[in-house]
């Protein structure tokens, strides 16, 4: 690279505006925009961004304080700069700092939108939460009253009340408190984890029985009698069997039958029209599967 490719010591431009750390690139940035794509460019970008750098850091300090590293929000600004050098246009006579330092606070403010809330909300929302707020701010007396009335805040922002509401609901979503935290104070209580319920399975439980009961009510005797044998005594196949003199297979079949019936019925399929089996088909079959 040739030697106007280098720019030279950063030379602040004191009393043509109120950025002192502002240095003189013009002739940097005009010679960029000359330049190809290649290394060459991206050496002379890297020259120009580093000699503005301290500014970028500047506007990232007034926003220190609102719960983002420091650090992150110097590179959110030095992405920013490096953006508004390589799409500034020197030809348009208006000087760097007039169109990076929009474009440094436009990138900072959009990651807090964009990064920092704890739970998501849409733009819209967070427009209406930081008009409310500062409504809230500008009515506050001072004598602890709480945050004023709808009415009141709908006639200050000029919204509806139920954009004023929207907006209420939204002023603790930027942070949350962690699950671990107490929120009984200092003295010590349970935490926000503690009081969370849990899910009852019993209540699950419940459903499937009551979504079983019409069909057992319509079960024959002896369907309802092996049901009882096999899941409520826990007897095996075989020990069935041998107390009705059927054989192992017998019972089998009809534990197979009487379940699929009873599924059938809970879920509905048997009141739609399909085939189910007949409560009186298994004491037909009675002797039909007796042990020899």
């Amino acid at each position: 690279m040739n030697d106007t490719a280098r720019p030279g010591r950063a030379v602040p431009r004191r009393g043509r505006h109120p950025h002192d750390d502002a240095p003189d690139t013009a002739r940097e940035q005009a010679l960029l925009t000359t330049l190809p794509e290649g290394p060459a460019r991206q050496v002379l970008t890297s020259r120009i961004v580093r000699a503005w750098l301290p500014m970028a850091r500047r506007l990232a300090r007034r926003y220190q304080g609102r719960g983002e590293d420091a650090e992150d929000l110097e590179q959110v600004a030095a992405l920013g700069l490096t953006k508004a050098v390589l799409r500034f246009r020197p030809e348009r006579n208006t000087a760097f700092e007039s169109y990076a330092v929009p474009m440094i606070v436009g990138e900072i403010k959009r990651h807090f939108r964009d990064c920092t809330w704890d739970v998501h909300v849409p733009r819209k929302v967070q427009e209406l939460r930081r008009t409310v707020r500062e409504a809230v701010k500008d009515l506050d007396t001072g004598d602890h009253g709480g945050v004023p009335g709808v009415a009141a805040l709908s006639a200050r922002t000029g919204l509806s009340p139920q954009e004023v509401r929207l907006g209420l609901s939204a002023l603790e979503c930027y942070s949350v408190l962690s699950l671990d935290s107490d929120p009984t104070g200092p003295q010590g209580g349970h935490t926000l984890l503690a009081t969370l319920g849990t899910a009852d399975p019993g209540y699950q439980q419940v459903v499937r029985r009551e979504a079983v009961r019409p069909g057992l009510d319509r079960l024959a005797e002896r369907q309802r009698y092996i049901l009882y044998l096999r899941f409520w005594c826990d007897m095996t196949q075989r020990s069935i069997a041998d107390r009705m003199e059927i054989s192992q297979m017998h019972v089998s079949r009809l534990l197979r039958d009487t379940c699929e019936q009873l599924r059938r019925e809970a879920e509905g399929v048997g009141a739609a029209g399909g085939q189910r089996p007949s409560p009186g088909a298994a004491p037909a079959a009675r002797g039909t599967g007796r042990r020899r």
